[in-house]
């Protein structure tokens, strides 16, 4: 159960793609107080943590209502991912985030950091494919433990996001942001490649 909670909590570390998240944070939260950046924070964890553990438990529910198999959804999850994960490496941002607003908010720590930033299609599709692999509702729970142990890591960099601002700069975030394209898109060929040999089998 340790190695299932380590693999998957490092699945979701390079799944929410912390230093495109942490980017999209500094630009959404320019000119705030370090006291409205912690609130914020907290309440965008609160929320992404919530739609993570819905979707975590609803994949076998989800895919029986809707008569598709999980094979299927792997494979149009996994490809969903690769095109996150190009756009990553392409330009350093998720490709569902260039058209977000740039006018200012009255709180943007659910729409849009939570949601779509934090949370995105691409990633919505393998929470509930990683969700309905597992076979027993204890390793679900230990893969759920992961999910939110990533997003603990994830809390901890925005908290810490000035500093790693200052220590990177965005040169050194972009940089960083397109390494975890390349990881999530060998996450994602593997779930396809998965997906196909399952359909095929």
């Amino acid at each position: 159960m340790a190695e299932l909670y380590f693999t998957i909590a490092v699945k979701f570390v390079f799944l929410f793609a912390p230093f495109f998240v942490v980017s999209m944070f500094l630009a959404l939260t320019r000119g705030e107080t370090v006291a409205v950046k912690r609130s914020i924070v907290m309440r965008a964890i609160l929320a992404s943590a919530f739609i993570g553990v819905v979707l975590f438990f609803a994949g076998p529910v989800l895919f029986e209502v809707i008569g598709i198999t999980l094979d299927s959804f792997r494979i149009g999850s996994g490809s969903l991912l690769f095109l996150t994960a190009v756009s990553l490496v392409n330009s350093g941002t998720r490709n569902h985030a260039k058209g977000l607003p740039d006018e200012e908010r009255d709180d943007v720590s659910v729409v849009p950091l939570a949601m779509p930033v934090i949370v995105g299609p691409a990633t919505i599709g393998t929470i509930l494919v990683l969700g309905a692999e597992l076979p027993t509702f204890r390793e679900t729970f230990v893969g759920m433990l992961g999910m939110l142990s990533a997003l603990l890591v994830l809390a901890g960099m925005l908290l810490l996001s000035g500093m790693l601002e200052r220590a990177l700069g965005k040169t050194g975030l972009n940089i960083l942001s397109k390494v975890s394209g390349l990881i999530l898109a060998a996450m994602a060929a593997e779930i396809v490649f998965t997906g196909v040999a399952g359909f095929l089998a």
